[in-house]
Formats: structure tokens, C-alpha cells, sequence
């Protein structure tokens, strides 16, 4: 549709980070060696990585879903926004439960800085979400009913949105440093998130 068309793009073009913040979880980088025979953080990190494939669903079908409807210029603003609305809630409630994962599981047992480590992972979760969230309000606040306006907001939702590349590299740079030495080897070791690691490298390869 003319006016929202190429801001609706934009929008979806904006949506590339979550995928990199979700990757930097799969354990796909692990050294290898896989050899950690510390049962307590091979217990915490099978509890972190169960939690990560039902939200990685869950945020990819939300990036699905703006990009489809980007894609299609005979959409209305009412459903662009019921889309970009219902996206955005499940992106924050995805990023929520992954904070709420981490934060249960506790500091990764038997390493150097971890409490410090989590919890800067947890923070910068809790973060996207709260940013998502707000994305939603103002999707929700749009005027349907005139399209320079919808058209305009939309557009600030967009920019907005570029913003949040820096906020999804920050998560990104917390989950790495959280997944560092053993914990890494421990979380390469569970199903969970090896089944992430490999529907990343399909994705991406």
C-alpha cells in the first residue's frame, strides 16, 4: 500500500538482530572439546538451554510475521498493525522468558565472575523485552484511520527500532561473555541448544 509500504520494509529490515542475539545462546561456537566434567554446570546450563528453543520459536515466527506482512502492499494498517502488535508482544515476552531462564538457573557453578556475568545477561534480557513492550504500545497507538499519520508513526517506530540494533549487540556481547571457557563446552553439550545451533547454520548457510 502506498505510504506504509516502504516504512513497513524498514521495519522488517530492522528485525535482523534478534536472530544474531538468539544464535549467540546455541552453543554453536563452543571450543569442541565438550570435556567439562563439572555435573553441577552441565545441570545448569541443560536448565538454561531448555528454555531457549520454545522462545527461539517464538521470536522467529515474530520476525516471520513483519517480514510477511511487509511483503504484502495490498495489507491495511489495521492489519499491519494487529501484526506488528501481536510481533512485538511475542518478541517481548520471548526475550522476558530468557531472562527469567537465566535469572532462575542462578550464577553458572565453579566459575570466575559468573554471579557478575548473569547478571548483566539477565539485565540486557529484561531490556529488549521492556523495549519491545514500549515498541507495542506505540504500534497499538497508531491512527488506522489516516494514513499519512499511520504511515508517519510507523516510520518512527522503524527508526526506533535501528535504535534497538545497540541494545540487541549489548545482549549479544552479555550472552557471549556469560558462555565463555566452560560454560560454553557445558552448554555445546545439550540437545537443546544444539538443535538452536544447527537451525541457525541452515538459516544463515
Amino acid at each position: 500500500m502506498e505510504g506504509t509500504d516502504p516504512v513497513n520494509k524498514k521495519l522488517a529490515a530492522a528485525l535482523s538482530g534478534g536472530a544474531v542475539l538468539m544464535a549467540a545462546l546455541s552453543g554453536c561456537s563452543g571450543s569442541g572439546g565438550g570435556n567439562t566434567d563439572n555435573k553441577e554446570l552441565d545441570a545448569w546450563a541443560k536448565q538454561v538451554c531448555d528454555a531457549v528453543p520454545a522462545q527461539d520459536s517464538k521470536i522467529k515466527a515474530a520476525n516471520a510475521s513483519i517480514a510477511k506482512a511487509a511483503s504484502d502492499t495490498t495489507n491495511p494498517p489495521e492489519t499491519i498493525q494487529k501484526t506488528d502488535s501481536q510481533a512485538f508482544q511475542d518478541m517481548s515476552d520471548g526475550y522476558k522468558a530468557l531472562a527469567t531462564a537465566i535469572s532462575g538457573a542462578g550464577a553458572p557453578p565453579g566459575v570466575d565472575d559468573g554471579p557478575a556475568r548473569q547478571k548483566d545477561a539477565v539485565k540486557n534480557l529484561n531490556a529488549l523485552s521492556a523495549s519491545y513492550s514500549d515498541l507495542k504500545k506505540k504500534v497499538d497507538a497508531l491512527d488506522t484511520k489516516d494514513q499519512a499519520k499511520f504511515a508517519s508513526g510507523l516510520h518512527d517506530i522503524a527508526t526506533q527500532m535501528t535504535a534497538l540494533e545497540q541494545q540487541n549487540k549489548s545482549g549479544t556481547a552479555a550472552l557471549q561473555k556469560l558462555e565463555q571457557g566452560e560454560v560454553k563446552d557445558a552448554i555445546a553439550k545439550q540437545a537443546s541448544c544444539q538443535k538452536i545451533s544447527s537451525s541457525a547454520s541452515s538459516t544463515t548457510g
